[in-house]
């Protein structure tokens, strides 16, 4: 299995950005866990990110015909592009959302998700650990 990672703006601040949400792991940090994982659920993975909204869709688009997953974290993103989600439609790969926080306790304008649309399933609030699972739902949903 080949799963694409995708982590949108701001992910690679972490550890820096507001570590009482987001912990003090660095994004390095969180791709050696995201590789490690995968390993132990045989599969191939590429970690991305951007801060641009258009890197991020074009990351999408290339995953056509050569993934077989995404796991996607749009970040800010996640409420305001409909760029991303129509990418995610487009492809029409298996995906999962991750967000690290649990969003829907957080500011109103984060209770809209449009890559979540485009997703058969969103895990969040479970800070790194949400990768995993997505990973292993991800695995379990392309199971022969």
């Amino acid at each position: 299995m080949r799963i694409l990672v995708i982590n949108g703006p701001n992910l690679n601040m972490l550890g820096i950005r507001e570590p009482g949400i987001y912990g003090s792991s660095t994004y390095a940090d969180l791709c050696q866990s995201i590789t490690r994982w995968a390993d132990e659920l045989h599969m191939e993975v590429t970690c991305f990110q951007s801060n641009s909204e258009g890197e991020l869709v074009t990351a999408i688009q290339q995953a056509y015909g050569k993934m077989d997953g995404i796991v996607i974290n749009p970040a800010a993103y996640t409420h305001t592009s409909v760029a991303i989600l129509d990418a995610l439609k487009a492809v029409a790969l298996p995906a999962v959302e991750v967000h690290l926080s649990d969003v829907s306790t957080r500011e109103p304008f984060r209770q809209v998700s449009y890559a979540g649309m485009a997703c058969f399933l969103t895990v969040m609030g479970k800070g790194f650990a949400g990768y995993r699972e997505a990973l292993q739902e991800l695995a379990e949903h392309l199971a022969p």
